[in-house]
């Protein structure tokens, strides 16, 4: 099956909030975020307010920029890039911050993007001082984490390595779930 062709870039923007009040086009973040990518890329974003699938909507738009806004009380945003295959997965390739409480992640194939600087890794691992310290030994720093009903901790970190994230997390009998993406 043949791509879609679609016009890039485009801007998920929820009728609502993970929590909270609703929304809308005369909101000032959605005026913002628009004048943001139109400041980027020059063109004024095509606007979905149904939260796209990452894997599909890749498949079928391969060349478009995705704009996915992050709310200081949304979590799981990197969800829908775990397992990816980093080398032509969808990736963070961007990072615009609207307000304290909305950042834009700009989203794509990773073989159209600019190099990479940092990488997003995610791991679950158990909450030890352990692996706390060696996490301030340079390879990685802690962006975002989430306990789960089992007593482990699902985090997001930023780095350059993953070789050296990987062995890490597991010399501390933790499991690395993936490279989710750059920016």
């Amino acid at each position: 099956m043949k791509p879609e062709s679609l016009i890039s870039p485009v801007l998920y923007w929820p009728s609502k909030r993970d929590r909270g009040g609703g929304l809308g086009r005369g909101d000032s973040l959605y005026q913002s975020a628009r004048k943001e990518i139109f400041r980027t890329t020059g063109q004024m974003p095509r606007i979905v307010t149904t939260e796209p699938d990452i894997q599909d909507f890749f498949t079928k738009h391969p060349n478009a920029i995705l704009y996915i806004p992050v709310f200081v009380e949304s979590t799981g945003w990197w969800g829908g890039l775990l397992g990816a295959d980093p080398s032509n997965c969808p990736c963070v390739t961007d990072k615009i911050i609207l307000s304290a409480d909305c950042q834009l992640m700009a989203i794509q194939i990773a073989a159209q993007k600019l190099p990479m600087s940092n990488q997003l890794f995610t791991a679950e691992i158990h909450p030890s001082s352990q692996f706390f310290k060696k996490m301030n030994s340079q390879i990685a720093m802690s962006i975002d984490m989430l306990a789960t009903d089992t007593g482990t901790i699902l985090g997001l970190f930023s780095g350059k390595n993953r070789k050296k994230f990987t062995q890490l997390v597991e010399s501390t009998g933790n499991s690395y779930l993936g490279c989710i993406g750059w920016y």
